[in-house]
């Protein structure tokens, strides 16, 4: 049909959000990138994301009468926390279990002691960034040029960070990393631990 494609769906929250503090941040966050680029800070996209068996049904070629068919695994999930550059860096953490305020404030030291100079980070503002032990260490990290910069609600769009989670999840991981969580926990490693090599995004 005319003007449509193939393509899969995908949802928003654009409904939800306060349009003019979106804008406001799109601006500013376009002036933090005009300051790396002249070599004044580093730039950095920080989220977490979740990997597991009951999977975002990719695509595959099949038939009528030989479907493809995926194991509806539910419980258990691969956890993953990061913090990416725009030049494909990639600073990461695999856990099994969930993520906690304090797992992301050991997971924020450890990034704040390998930085070279004064450097931003970009994170939405999830329970976990906003709890009273997280907002307690921000000037602590700033006093070590660490800065954090939260986004307003439902605004997704500006974190890059969630082009890495949906190309993992549609593109990079291979079939056979859904079956089974040691080939999911393998798979993933193979991904994160070449980004920027292997694998990379042109943004």
């Amino acid at each position: 049909m005319l003007g449509y494609s193939w393509k899969r769906a995908r949802l928003s929250l654009k409904s939800k959000r306060n349009q003019m503090d979106f804008e406001f941040k799109r601006q500013q966050i376009e002036s933090l990138k005009e300051l790396e680029n002249n070599g004044y800070i580093d730039l950095y996209y920080g989220d977490e994301s979740h990997f597991g068996l009951t999977p975002n049904v990719p695509y595959a070629w099949q038939t009528k009468s030989n479907p493809v068919l995926l194991p509806a695994a539910k419980g258990k999930f691969l956890n993953v926390v990061g913090l990416m550059g725009r030049k494909n860096h990639l600073f990461f953490e695999v856990d099994e279990t969930t993520f906690n305020s304090d797992k992301i404030i050991s997971f924020m030291d450890r990034f704040n002691k390998q930085i070279v100079k004064r450097t931003v980070v970009i994170l939405d503002d999830s329970p976990i960034h906003k709890s009273k032990k997280f907002m307690a260490k921000i000037k602590e990290w700033e006093e070590n040029d660490l800065l954090i910069y939260f986004l307003p609600p439902y605004s997704p769009e500006l974190n890059l960070i969630e082009i890495l989670w949906r190309r993992m999840k549609y593109r990079c991981l291979p079939f056979e990393a859904n079956f089974g969580f040691k080939n999911l926990k393998e798979h993933v490693s193979e991904v994160l631990n070449n980004f920027g090599r292997k694998y990379d995004i042109i943004f």
